[in-house]
């Protein structure tokens, strides 16, 4: 049954990147004015408190680590290396993701609204907000998590009182 789960999950995921790449698509194939493009990608720069792509190389290294010791528990070392070697790797290729959010940005905004973002975000506030956003973020998402399992019982409950008033046992 474990099995069939984690196929169904996968299925999932990969249906919905299939999903968001085939909405991105459109906006990715437009041509650019490199002005555009460069005000985009200096936003990006200014925004990318989270590291983005260094954070989710190290969970590709981990999660590729974890999958090949469980199965070879005596490659612990050999694996690390070889992790270590890769991640070196795509050390470098950091700038071809944030070209790549960069003109999804800059097909969004116009120069002019890119104009302002950058310069917002090359102000002082500008700075404390994005320096802030990933602990605001995560604060975000406890307080969400806190509302969804507090409403989900109580919504539960009136969907099934409604139903049991129009005569449905549930």
């Amino acid at each position: 049954m474990t099995g069939i789960m984690t196929r169904a999950k996968a299925l999932v995921v990969v249906a919905l990147s299939v999903a968001i790449l085939a909405l991105s698509l459109p906006a990715m194939a437009q041509e650019v004015p490199p002005e555009q493009l460069a005000l985009a990608r200096k936003y990006i720069e200014l925004t990318d408190r989270a590291a983005v792509y260094e954070i989710t190389l190290v969970e590709i290294g981990i999660g590729t680590m974890r999958q090949i010791v469980t199965q070879n528990p005596e490659l612990v070392d050999e694996t690390d290396e070889a992790v270590g070697k890769i991640l070196e790797e795509y050390r470098d290729r950091k700038g071809e993701l944030l070209d790549q959010f960069a003109r999804i940005y800059a097909v969004r905004f116009t120069v002019e609204e890119l104009q302002e973002i950058v310069a917002f975000y090359d102000s002082p506030t500008g700075q404390k907000l994005a320096q802030a956003n990933t602990e605001v973020n995560s604060d975000l998402q406890a307080v969400l998590q806190v509302f969804t399992n507090n409403t989900r019982p109580e919504f539960f409950a009136k969907v099934r009182a409604e139903l049991r008033a129009k005569g449905f046992e549930v």
